[in-house]
């Protein structure tokens, strides 16, 4: 995952993050059978347009320190009423939802480093939401929040106050146009990314369809699952990622989930950086300058 159709990411030099020879310690574990888990398609190659989220070797080694320390559990309380503890009989139905024209950006407290507010309470929801249905996996709202940082800036920063971007996020076209990506052919006529004959990545964690049916969670409690909404999203992110029986506490384990979602050690390391930055509220430059 990566690269977005659009709109275009926002740059900031103030957040880039130095992975060249920063991988946490414990996370040179992973396994053999871990790095050839197979990918479900989900940005399986970045390009290097595709790492502008990502820094080159600029930084110094106590950056090292603090990507270690994104594999400690994060679970932070949480005000119950921005929690929605999604709790809803059978399956959920995975749809794509109609939205009403003229909709506008929530005006919720941000969440930390800026986030949007409606995001936060979506990543601490499924954190609580997971705590409960598979507590071993020690999903923290920091690791979710990473990744929707690095896929689409948690829905490029604009999102309702139902959970749903102003703008859908769409990735590219998966026909093979594009340097990088595999070909992937579209598997449910559309339904979910608006396409016929390849596919394409959804929603702000940035599923492809056929993952996203696997995995849907409702994390809103009314027994629906669209992948362009960040609370469904978000839970059925932690469900992807602590699939098989996963630890998060286990640098190793939790490298081997992130990996399900781009097959780099890099794209590992930004996640987990970005986690730290999230549970400590100081972005990883402002860190490194700090240290």
């Amino acid at each position: 995952m990566g690269r977005h159709s659009k709109p275009p990411a926002r740059r900031n030099t103030n957040t880039l993050i130095a992975l060249t020879g920063l991988v946490p310690a414990g996370v040179v574990a992973v396994s053999a059978a871990a790095t050839s888990e197979a990918n479900t398609g989900e940005f399986t190659a970045l390009s290097a347009p595709q790492q502008q989220h990502m820094a080159g070797d600029s930084e110094t080694a106590a950056a090292a320190a603090r990507l270690s320390a994104a594999a400690a559990d994060g679970q932070l309380s949480a005000d119950d009423a921005v929690m929605h503890v999604a709790r809803h009989a059978g399956p959920p139905v995975v749809r794509s939802n109609t939205l009403p024209e003229n909709r506008v950006a929530a005006t919720a407290v941000a969440g930390p480093l800026g986030m949007p507010g409606v995001a936060y309470a979506a990543y601490q929801n499924a954190e609580r939401v997971l705590a409960q249905d598979d507590p071993n996996c020690h999903m923290s709202w920091a690791q979710l929040a990473g990744i929707g940082q690095i896929e689409s800036h948690h829905g490029y920063g604009k999102l309702d106050e139902n959970g749903y971007p102003i703008n859908p996020v769409y990735g590219p076209v998966l026909d093979g146009s594009l340097g990088g990506n595999q070909v992937v052919n579209e598997t449910d006529g559309g339904e979910l990314d608006g396409m016929a004959g390849y596919a394409r990545a959804v929603g702000p964690m940035q599923f492809l369809p056929s993952t996203y049916r696997k995995f849907a969670a409702d994390g809103k409690g009314d027994g629906t699952s669209d992948p362009q909404n960040i609370f469904d999203a978000s839970l059925t992110a932690g469900k992807y990622l602590c699939d098989g029986g996963l630890d998060m506490n286990d640098p190793a384990q939790q490298s081997r989930a992130i990996m399900r979602y781009n097959h780099s050690m890099a794209y590992v390391a930004n996640v987990m950086a970005w986690e730290t930055a999230y549970r400590e509220g100081v972005t990883p430059g402002q860190a490194n300058r700090n240290m």
